[in-house]
């Protein structure tokens, strides 16, 4: 379980810089990183680290369609969890 947090650890802060440092790149009007490698790192497991980047430096935060992708991702995202917890693959300890 360690490992799994470290990844999702991980993943989260580069998911983070990755849509920060594109935010710097627009601003610069450089060459910006492809909407398909951020949303490799959303559909990877930085869903939150994207989604609080984004919210920070309102970035992407406008463009409709990226938005929907980004939620569509969400919603598989939940759905997957929600299905591993009900057919007992997950387990919840407190």
């Amino acid at each position: 379980m360690d490992i799994l947090f470290y990844y999702f650890l991980i993943l989260n802060g580069m998911a983070f810089t990755l849509i920060a440092y594109d935010k710097h790149l627009a601003k610069a009007q450089k060459q910006r990183i492809s909407e398909r490698t951020l949303l490799c790192f959303v559909l990877f497991g930085g869903t939150i680290g994207s989604g609080l980047a984004m919210l920070i430096f309102r970035h992407k935060t406008s463009k409709i369609s990226y938005l929907w992708k980004f939620f569509g991702i969400v919603l598989i995202q939940i759905a997957v969890v929600f299905g591993l917890f009900y057919l007992g693959v997950l387990h919840y300890k407190i």
